[in-house]
This record gives C-alpha cells, sequence and structure tokens, in this order.
C-alpha cells in the first residue's frame, strides 16, 4: 500500500492509498544459506506497509492489539500442522516421548512454520542462537508439545525467516492463531477412514479466505501426516503452487484417535 497525494475541496492536500517439512517436508533447495534453485526467476511480493500515522517499527504491520514481525530474505510462510495421533503411531517406539507419552493426548499441534521460496525453500541459516531459550519452549507447549521439535525448527527454519528467535515464534503463534482446526478434529475418539480431500474440504469450509490451491494434506503409505497452508508475510491465506502439487494422492487415509487427554 502506497499513498500519494490529490488536490481537494478548498486546495487542500489529501491522501489516497492504493492497494497494490522430521516429518515429510517440502523440498529443500539444497543450500545451507537462503540462495533460491536455478529455476525462473520470480520476485517476492513487498510486505505491505503500514497505514499513515500507523504507530509501527521498521519490520513490523501495524495490528489492532499488538505489532508483527515481518520476515525477511523468503516470500511466504507454510504452516505445517500435525496430526498428532498419526506421528506417534507410524513411529511407535521411536516417536518423541513428551509428544506420545500418557498415551496420545494431542491433535492438530503445530510441526512447524516454514519460510519459502516461489520454488523450493531456505533452511539451516546462520544463527548465533543454536538452542531456544527454556521460557520460550514452555511457552509453545500448548501448541508444540516436544522441546526437541521447537529446537529442531528454529535451526532449520526460522534461522532463514530474517527474525530473531523471540519475534519468530511469536509469528509462529500468531499463525496457529489464525486457524480455526474444524470441530470434528478437535478430538477423535475412534478411529477414522477418510478422504484426504475432506479433510481439506473442511478446513476450507472453517477458514474465510483460505483456497484449495493454497493448502494440502499430506499422508504417509497408510496414515494422513499433515495439513500445510500458505500464508503471506503477515499471514493471509494465499496460493502456493509446489505446495499444492505435494498433496496426499491416497483415496483414503487413517487418522488413529486421540487418547489420554
Amino acid at each position: 500500500m502506497r499513498p500519494f497525494s490529490a488536490v481537494g475541496p478548498c486546495g487542500l492536500l489529501l491522501p489516497i492509498l492504493l492497494f497494490g517439512c522430521e516429518q515429510s517436508e517440502p523440498r529443500a533447495s539444497g543450500a545451507p544459506t537462503p540462495i533460491a534453485q536455478s529455476a525462473p526467476a520470480i520476485e517476492p511480493k513487498p510486505a505491505p506497509a503500514p497505514k499513515p500515522n500507523a504507530a509501527s517499527a521498521p519490520g513490523r504491520k501495524a495490528g489492532s492489539n499488538r505489532s508483527l514481525p515481518i520476515g525477511t530474505g523468503f516470500d511466504f510462510y507454510v504452516l505445517s500442522l500435525s496430526w498428532s495421533p498419526s506421528y506417534c503411531e507410524a513411529e511407535g517406539e521411536d516417536a518423541n516421548g513428551q509428544q506420545c507419552k500418557s498415551g496420545r493426548p494431542y491433535a492438530f499441534v503445530v510441526h512447524g512454520l516454514w519460510p519459502q521460496y516461489e520454488r523450493g525453500y531456505p533452511e539451516n541459516c546462520d544463527t548465533d542462537d543454536g538452542y531456544v531459550d527454556d521460557e520460550i519452549v514452555r511457552s509453545l507447549r500448548d501448541i508444540m508439545p516436544s522441546g526437541g521439535l521447537i529446537g529442531h525448527q528454529w535451526r532449520k527454519h526460522g534461522s532463514c525467516s530474517g527474525l530473531s528467535q523471540e519475534d519468530y515464534f511469536t509469528v509462529l503463534r500468531a499463525a496457529r492463531e489464525r486457524v480455526v482446526v474444524p470441530a470434528q478434529f478437535r478430538k477423535l475418539d475412534n478411529y477414522l477412514t477418510v478422504p484426504p480431500g475432506d479433510v481439506e474440504k473442511a478446513f476450507l469450509q472453517s477458514n474465510r479466505g483460505l483456497a484449495a490451491k493454497g493448502s494440502a494434506v499430506t499422508c504417509d503409505d497408510r496414515y494422513l501426516r499433515e495439513v500445510r497452508l500458505c500464508m503471506t508475510k503477515d499471514l493471509e491465506f494465499r496460493t502456493c503452487p509446489e505446495v499444492d502439487r505435494r498433496a496426499c494422492t491416497l483415496p483414503k487415509a487413517v487418522m488413529p484417535p486421540v487418547r489420554g487427554g
């Protein structure tokens, strides 16, 4: 959004605004620093500018309650929500104990928030913060139950966001809060065998502005594993053809029940 001026009544200048994947992840660009693959150059869309007179710091978007940190060096995010019982059952004894102990009490959890290029993604960028602060880990337990997962996601993906550790996880939580998980998938008492497309449709119906080409449900040979949702840097839903093409092709996939919650 950029302002310009026009002359209004009584010679006043009036401003006018013009609106201008651990568990399987999308394929990386293959470079340890954010260097795009040798694909046709696609210019990243610039982050929207704050409204005039809004009190916001550089690199942050003005909001009604708080400022949202805006990342740099990539084009958009993928928010990956993992069906936790599938992970626990598929991995068995190798599953993370923090996530799967006491049965498997979690439904959809955040697997990660991944900076993306239009083609490929950056990973394992240089960072001076190799470990996540304990206070941040504790604050994320309700949506990311594994401390090991939190640390891994920061080093592999968050380090490439252009954000500090604190700001990256602030955006991650805001992204999760942006999404409404359909009621039927907040708790599941019995095994469900379901077409992956039906799960995607439920998310589309529950989230205004989410498009079919901006989301993907993934699976392995049996289990439904994740729902991936594409977002702009300021967490608006957007399309993402490369992510959409990697959706599950099984006619049906199994969702194990939530237990012990």
